[in-house]
């Protein structure tokens, strides 16, 4: 294969280009070490060599670091790898030592995720965030009926926060209310629902 391109990333790291669409970031001194320079031939051998030597150690140094601060999904950390210039080979053989060792679980990441937040945002909101995070519909629905969120207690707590009176509040206020609600993710039957209630009725 042949190196399109070599271009500085920042003050120590340059992004490499193949003809072969494979991308990568190394060092001023790795550069220098792997003769990388535009133009020039990389044979398969001295890419493998790069990948195997340099690349997989350091994606899953990466990885480790970024999960020090917080939990993430599989998806979410393949998007930060490619974002730092990985190859494909190096985040997929990254992403499996996490799985191996279990520091990266997508449904555990999805149970604590509901847990955390299942107690002010809709059920569309949580479900909306975990699919952008990269758990799948099963996969949601089913950590959604183990973990029972209650839309109705939700939108309770917000208009009991919110000083809403049913026989009291203006309708134009109820109306604001009912739309902030509606923006918030929950269904408009859940929000008449709760809003048709005695006053601290509870649950």
């Amino acid at each position: 294969m042949r190196i399109i391109s070599v271009t500085p990333l920042d003050k120590r790291r340059s992004k490499v280009v193949t003809d072969e669409d494979l991308t990568f970031a190394l060092y001023r001194g790795e550069i220098r070490t792997y003769n990388i320079e535009e133009g020039r031939e990389l044979t398969g051998e001295a890419y493998r060599e790069i990948l195997e030597g340099v690349l997989f150690k350091r994606a899953k140094e990466r990885t480790l670091y970024l999960l020090k601060s917080r939990d993430r999904t599989e998806l979410e950390i393949r998007r930060k790898l490619k974002d730092g210039c990985y190859p494909q080979e190096a985040i997929d053989y990254a992403v499996e030592f996490l799985k191996r060792y279990r520091f990266v679980d997508d449904q555990n990441y999805g149970r604590n995720y509901i847990r955390t937040y299942g107690g002010r945002k809709s059920r569309r909101q949580l479900e909306f965030e975990l699919k952008g995070k990269g758990l799948g519909r099963e996969e949601i629905d089913l950590l959604m009926e183990e973990c029972q969120i209650s839309e109705e207690e939700q939108i309770y707590r917000f208009l009991k926060k919110k000083g809403y009176q049913k026989d009291k509040t203006e309708p134009k206020e109820r109306a604001k209310l009912a739309a902030a609600l509606a923006r918030k993710g929950f269904s408009y039957d859940a929000i008449c629902s709760v809003m048709e209630r005695e006053p601290d009725s509870g649950f």
